[in-house]
């Protein structure tokens, strides 16, 4: 396993062998990936949102000028369980952000739709993730920033590379 500290990695003989320098790459985006879930964590507790039912009540509102989506869809969306999905909706209906109707054509559907206090809530969580992003690249210039913006690019949207 690698160590920050080190750059070290035990292999299954027990011996320690120096990290490539993709492993140590990784094992950064992981750190920066887990802080800044903590940070965006922090600015929207206040609002009584987790990052999860920010991320499912944006892409609610990505729906807004066609049909709502089904709750299948959002799963599907969010590369999670439909079961998941299931417990932000209940979390969100409790908190009126969103509400559960059935589709007109067929009524054995659900569609989730915004409610008023939903896109309010969009308002505000749209602020804390500002202020949680500002946070994390207060480090950074602007030039920096810019650079960071692109290798970003780059690598979200590289072809994944399937093996077996």
């Amino acid at each position: 396993m690698s160590t920050a500290s080190d750059n070290t990695v035990t292999g299954a003989d027990g011996v320690d062998a120096p990290d490539s320098d993709d492993g140590v790459l990784a094992e950064q985006l992981l750190r920066l990936t887990r802080r800044l879930h903590r940070i965006q964590k922090r600015h929207l507790e206040p609002l009584g949102i987790t990052p999860a039912q920010s991320r499912l009540l944006r892409l609610v509102s990505h729906y807004q000028s066609a049909e709502p989506p089904r709750m299948a869809e959002l799963a599907a969306r969010l590369e999670v369980v439909p079961r998941a999905v299931t417990t932000l909706v209940d979390g969100l209906e409790s908190a009126d952000c969103v509400r559960r109707a059935p589709d007109p054509a067929n009524r054995r559907v659900i569609r989730i739709e915004l409610t008023d206090t939903g896109r309010a809530t969009l308002r505000r969580l749209r602020n804390a993730r500002t202020a949680a992003a500002e946070e994390i690249l207060a480090p950074l210039t602007a030039a920096q920033r810019d650079v960071l913006g692109g290798l970003l690019d780059a690598l979200s949207d590289a072809p994944a590379k399937r093996t077996c």
